[in-house]
């Protein structure tokens, strides 16, 4: 039996592949590219280019492979251009999500694990976020996933299929060998966006606002090892084997750092100077979003490696040395 990964040449994706790889999974890939890499599909991986929103790609696959379970990450997932481009997001999004869950029922397909978000929440109630807190994103990304996370919901009910739904916060980091890592375009991620001045890609990072109720003026994000969800994803695949009913997990450190805290630590793992200038609050950014990753520990199993910051921001400062121009290296 196969495990299908869609969106398995993203970031989060290939890494996610790698450790099921690891692990001795055989994994079919369905990716179109549009902000996966080529260079990040995994060798042993059976790659199909493809968009899920075309069914006869996936009734194909389907058909082609014995698939046990789904690991869904295909999305588009910036923030900012949610707000100026909603129907994007509904359409690859939550469209993307209808067409998929109807080929699972279509071709028996009964587990799925989805990549959700942090963004779900919206601005938090507390911190740190419990699974239950209040879902109100202030974003319409956020707003797509929770659509998504719904929808399962439901089909779940209706045609049995079960689901774990997993919201993290700032995935970050690369595979220790720099093999794989980090490539978006445009890049809006902060660590990566950091780590652009000292590999002399631009003259400085930009602060958005200084002005929120946090210690520094500066937002609060919890940050994740990459591999460290990746590892999440292969224990909630398990988890699903085993007969664990549809569930929601958070995936963070419970510790937040600030956008500030963030350059001084890439400071110290560089050993390079980064200048810092400071720019207007973007729409829709909390001010923190720190999370419980508690149920995930319980009910899963799942002990995050990566808890030094310095050493998540080092693999990922080795993969952008290995590759200062990402995948087009």
């Amino acid at each position: 039996m196969s495990i299908l990964v869609c969106g398995g040449a993203g970031y989060i994706g290939s890494h996610t592949v790698h450790q099921l790889v690891e692990k001795g999974e055989d994994v079919v890939i369905v990716d179109n590219l549009q902000t996966g890499h080529m260079g990040a599909v995994n060798p042993k991986a059976k790659f199909y280019k493809g968009d899920i929103r075309e069914a006869e790609v996936l009734d194909r696959i389907f058909t082609e492979n014995k698939i046990d379970a789904v690991v869904h990450f295909a999305a588009n997932s910036l923030v900012g251009e949610s707000m100026t481009n909603p129907l994007k997001y509904f359409n690859n999004n939550v469209y993307g999500m209808q067409v998929l869950l109807e080929a699972m029922v279509r071709h028996g397909i009964d587990k799925i694990v989805f990549s959700s978000t942090a963004a779900t929440y919206g601005e938090p109630e507390r911190i740190p976020i419990m699974e239950d807190d209040r879902t109100e994103p202030t974003n319409p990304y956020g707003q797509s996933k929770l659509i998504m996370e719904k929808m399962m919901k439901w089909v779940s009910l209706a045609n049995g299929i079960r689901y774990v739904s997993l919201r993290y916060f700032n995935a970050a980091g690369a595979i220790e060998d720099g093999s794989i890592g980090e490539d978006h375009s445009p890049e809006t991620h902060l660590i990566p966006l950091i780590l652009q001045v000292p590999l002399g890609k631009r003259d400085h990072i930009t602060v958005f606002g200084e002005d929120y109720p946090t210690p520094d003026g500066t937002c609060l994000r919890d940050y994740i090892h990459v591999l460290d969800l990746a590892d999440a994803h292969v224990l909630a695949i398990d988890y699903l084997r085993r007969g664990g009913e549809s569930n929601i997990f958070n995936l963070g450190n419970g510790q937040g750092f600030s956008v500030k805290e963030m350059i001084e630590a890439a400071r110290e793992a560089t050993g390079l100077d980064i200048k810092v200038e400071i720019g207007e609050r973007r729409a829709g950014d909390p001010a923190q979003l720190i999370a419980s990753s508690e149920k995930a520990r319980k009910v899963l199993g799942w002990q995050p490696k990566f808890t030094d910051v310095k050493a998540v921001i080092g693999t990922a400062w080795k993969w952008h040395q290995q590759h200062p121009e990402g995948y087009q290296d």
